[in-house]
């Protein structure tokens, strides 16, 4: 049921791009080793081949310089940047501010028509209260030692809500119900953010189901949380790092288990009646 590891994703777009360089260096009737002697081991053709070892730019250059492809290596190149962009480390991308990192899934929210999200750690980013949003990136600026621009960032994913009401997109929200119960700030903070998701459920473009603790889970496992964007892209909140997939095979099993985990939730007054339970217990 789980999708594929982090590094598995990786490995298998490193795969697919040594592949790619394997087919150029057929079509020309080279051999491995005719390619090595650019310079380098007859080993590291048939690392780069096999995707256990990542090509630099110039690996790509020269090696489709040697095949007589030289008109491929800047797609290849891409390529080659793109697998490198799918682990970005939280520090890397948070290093130049937490507002630029929050606007740099923008133009993402503004291209997609079908959001899916699960969360098993916080309140979806899209459902969160100001007061809310401000206590998680207080916390992470505190622990990864970011610029101090909270207040730039918190703006920027409250104006990132505005898709909520435009473009006639749809929007399916679900979460475990550990999330309600987990303090985030304070009591006042958390009793006002589950206030606003009770709220939300009223909107006709929006589905939100709760994961009730102590359900028969069957193959509907916890997992990371993931977020899904059409069918073109899935991102996955890791602890150090966010992953970005975008492979059709691999894409397909976070959809699957987005299908599972919605298949166990509840919705509407039973939802409503978990988030009000949540409430209770704050007092």
């Amino acid at each position: 049921m789980s999708p594929s590891s982090p590094s598995s994703s990786i490995q298998q777009a490193r795969e697919a791009l040594g592949k790619r360089l394997r087919e150029i260096r057929k079509d020309t009737g080279l051999t491995a080793r005719a390619v090595a002697a650019a310079g380098w081991h007859e080993s590291k053709s048939s690392r780069l081949e096999n995707g256990r070892t990542p090509p630099s730019d110039e690996d790509i250059r020269t090696w489709t310089r040697i095949c007589d492809a030289e008109g491929q290596a800047a797609d290849l190149i891409a390529t080659a940047r793109g697998i490198d962009g799918m682990y970005v480390e939280w520090r890397r991308l948070e290093s130049a501010g937490l507002k630029r990192a929050q606007e740099s899934v923008r133009p993402l929210f503004e291209r997609t028509h079908w959001f899916r999200f699960y969360q098993s750690w916080v309140i979806p980013g899209l459902l969160q209260t100001q007061d809310y949003t401000r206590a998680i990136l207080d916390t992470v600026a505190s622990v990864r030692d970011t610029p101090g621009d909270t207040d730039e960032a918190v703006a920027a994913r409250m104006e990132r809500q505005r898709v909520l009401h435009t473009g006639g997109r749809r929007f399916a929200f679900l979460m475990e119900e550990w999330v309600l119960r987990t303090v985030i700030g304070d009591s006042a903070t958390m009793v006002s953010q589950l206030g606003h998701l009770i709220g939300m459920t009223a909107t006709p473009s929006l589905s939100l189901g709760v994961i009730p603790m102590g359900i028969v889970r069957g193959n509907a496992w916890p997992c990371e949380s993931f977020s899904l964007y059409d069918e073109k892209q899935a991102s996955c909140e890791l602890v150090s790092a966010s992953l970005t997939v975008k492979q059709p095979s691999e894409i397909a099993e976070y959809a699957k288990t987005f299908t599972e985990l919605a298949g166990i939730a509840v919705y509407g007054a039973a939802a409503r009646k978990l988030i009000t339970s949540a409430i209770d217990t704050l007092g």
